[in-house]
């Protein structure tokens, strides 16, 4: 095809599901808003709470800010695709989804990374971790993670741009680099190689992550302190790393190797996983597991209603001299009349 902007892909990944689109589009709906609404929470919780103001927990926030950015990329336009007859996308648009998708893709994993450096310096070297994790320390380190994120992306979707191509069929729901670079009429050498850099590149930050792991793990052996902060804090993130990571490896290996005439259902569902469960899972694993960030959230859905003023009628039995008694909600008898004299 001579001018490549004029193309208007199909995405087939949806085929399977044209009887019951209505159904798919309600679930997929209010998930998004759950996903948007518990990530909201989170972000607005720890921006207002400036106890909440420590690097692991900005490193959650960005969490949450990048599972924002990746939903917001994938649902609004599934959900134009359910509740419409045919599943299309202009080239540009395709161009641009894979551009963020990546960048999404790329800066949860690099986060991932920054987190688990983040940990092994608090409990390999706890007496040294606000030397070494500074306020500016934690400002680079987050904005290496989206520039690099974003570079990659970049690059990736300049060298998909200007393949020439010769079909107009993607056999998923979304654009992705692979399914692209699939249809050109060209050799793809270069986009092979850069794939390859980006599986090294990323390949050992999954090496640095275990190595940390593997040093915080025996750091943890030796202390009861140290393994309830990794109970704490490493575990939500194990949890996080290993879903999104098998759910990555699946997709870009069956992309890759793996025959397209069957199993769309399968390859639907793991394609999926990794845009739709992490921005989901995490601000719920890391709300419910960090003591810090649950407390702070039950107190604003559920705040504490003050003392309890009673007559004077009262006082003669239980606070003698006083005028008035403050019984606080949750605290003992004698906290509430200490406080009252």
């Amino acid at each position: 095809m001579e001018n490549s902007t004029e193309i208007v892909f199909v995405l087939q990944g949806l085929n399977e599901t044209k009887s019951n689109k209505r159904t798919y589009f309600v679930v997929t709906f209010l998930v998004y808003l759950f996903t948007i609404l518990v990530n909201l929470t989170l972000i607005v919780t720890i921006i207002l709470e400036k106890t909440l103001h420590e690097p692991m927990l900005i490193f959650l926030c960005n969490l949450c800010v990048n599972g924002i950015f990746g939903a917001s990329t994938f649902y609004p336009k599934i959900l134009v695709d359910l509740s419409s007859d045919v599943s299309v996308i202009s080239y540009e648009a395709c161009l641009a989804q894979m551009c963020v998708i990546y960048s999404y893709v790329f800066c949860e994993y690099t986060t991932l990374a920054v987190m688990a450096y983040d940990r092994y310096v608090a409990i390999c070297k706890p007496l040294n971790y606000h030397s070494i994790i500074t306020p500016g320390k934690v400002g680079k380190m987050l904005l290496f993670t989206w520039l690099f994120s974003i570079t990659e992306s970049i690059i990736g979707m300049s060298l998909v741009a200007r393949l020439p191509l010769c079909g107009f069929n993607i056999e998923k729901i979304y654009c992705i680099n692979w399914a692209v670079v699939k249809l050109s009429c060209v050799d793809t050498t270069i986009n092979h190689i850069y794939g390859y850099i980006l599986m090294f590149s990323h390949i050992s930050q999954a090496v640095l992550i275990l190595v940390s792991y593997i040093n915080i793990v025996k750091a943890s052996v030796r202390s009861q302190e140290q393994r309830s902060k990794f109970m704490q804090t490493c575990l939500p993130h194990l949890i996080s790393l290993t879903n999104f990571t098998i759910a990555l490896v699946f997709d870009i290996m069956y992309a890759r190797y793996g025959p397209t005439s069957r199993l769309q259902a399968l390859r639907n569902f793991m394609s999926l996983e990794y845009l739709v469960v992490p921005p989901l899972l995490n601000p719920l694993i890391y709300g419910l597991k960090l003591n810090q960030i649950r407390r702070r959230i039950l107190r604003h859905v559920k705040p504490d209603p003050g003392p309890l003023h009673l007559p004077s009628r009262f006082l003669s039995q239980v606070c003698p001299g006083s005028s008035r008694l403050c019984l606080y909600p949750n605290k003992p008898l004698l906290y509430s009349i200490y406080c009252c004299l």
